[in-house]
């Protein structure tokens, strides 16, 4: 009896040892610089929240956030270095869900698993986007362009970042739902993108609001609908997409990842100043000028947001037989 005593009290001792140790690690964390990796080029609303939030956080976690852009093969590179890098909360990785949620179906071999190898610290954003046409386009409304699509299919063209973007994966989306057939023009990111839908060379577009907004605002393009669950207060006359085809749903949402097995305490640590820093009305007017919205999770809510999306952009992408060159 006094063995089994002696030994129930040696491994209290050690789980007990083992929560302060994560305890100190927690508080003394951070003591250096923290690293986050946008696997996307300078300029976007992932490089945005990157450099607006990490200045934020840097005020009360004492230390700086050096943002690194790491782009290249839609994002892989730079989320399989976050996957890679050694887990201690210094090596953080902007999430949006083309690598963490669309990629991992769309690429049969990735160098990294995201179940296994990446951890969820908290849902940061989401971007509407408006579905466009150049702004003497004959088409004026959702109904209209439908109408025009299935009078001559394949004959109208939809631009794309590339395949398996968030504009790509989205006018799969609105094909199924409206039983149309659009012809996929994709390009290598969304600036060239549109850059040709304003030239009238290609007939639509699925575009971040951020990108989209001034030219809507100066006539050269025609929103037509916006993504999202609800209207957008900078363009309240331009319905949601799924007021006009019931179903529709696609948006680009981008959260803050660390590698698999980062200390539990040190990602709680992370997602209590992130969220602080996203309730801030200064932060929040900032986002909201580049058209980005701030939104909040726990760590836990944010790892089920990336597992239910996969599965259904999984099955979207195994619907329409999409494919990646």
């Amino acid at each position: 009896m006094m063995k089994h005593s002696h030994q129930a009290a040696l491994v209290a001792a050690l789980v007990g040892g083992c929560c302060a140790v994560q305890a100190v690690h927690a508080d003394d964390y951070p003591s250096k610089p923290i690293r986050i990796i946008v696997p996307l080029p300078p300029g976007g609303s992932n490089d945005v929240l990157a450099r607006v939030l990490g200045e934020e956080m840097s005020k009360t976690l004492g230390q700086p956030f050096v943002v690194e852009n790491k782009p290249g093969a839609a994002g892989n590179i730079g989320t399989d270095q976050v996957a890679k890098a050694k887990p201690d909360g210094y090596t953080l990785g902007i999430a949006p869900n083309q690598t963490v949620a669309v990629n991992p179906a769309l690429y049969p071999k990735l160098p990294f698993d995201v179940q296994k190898d990446l951890t969820g610290v908290g849902l940061m954003a989401t971007v509407p986007m408006a579905l466009v046409v150049p702004g003497q386009f004959k088409a004026g409304s959702i109904e209209e362009l439908v109408a025009m699509a299935k009078a001559a299919p394949t004959k109208l063209t939809y631009a794309s970042a590339g395949a398996g973007s968030p504009q790509h994966m989205s006018a799969e989306i609105f094909q199924s739902l409206t039983s149309t057939q659009l012809t996929h023009v994709p390009y290598k990111g969304s600036s060239p993108a549109l850059v040709d839908v304003l030239a009238g060379t290609v007939d639509v577009m699925f575009c971040p609001i951020n990108s989209a907004l001034p030219y809507i605002q100066n006539g050269r393009l025609k929103a037509l609908g916006v993504t999202g669950g609800k209207r957008l207060q900078y363009l309240p006359s331009v319905p949601t997409i799924a007021e006009k085809v019931p179903g529709f749903a696609s948006d680009i949402w981008i959260g803050l990842i660390a590698p698999a097995g980062t200390p539990p305490g040190i990602i709680q640590k992370l997602n209590g100043e992130l969220n602080r820093a996203l309730k801030l009305p200064a932060v929040q007017a900032k986002l909201s000028e580049q058209g980005i919205e701030a939104a909040t999770s726990t760590p836990a809510e944010f790892d089920r947001m990336m597992v239910t999306d996969r599965e259904r952009w999984a099955e979207v992408i195994r619907r329409a037989n999409i494919r990646v060159d």
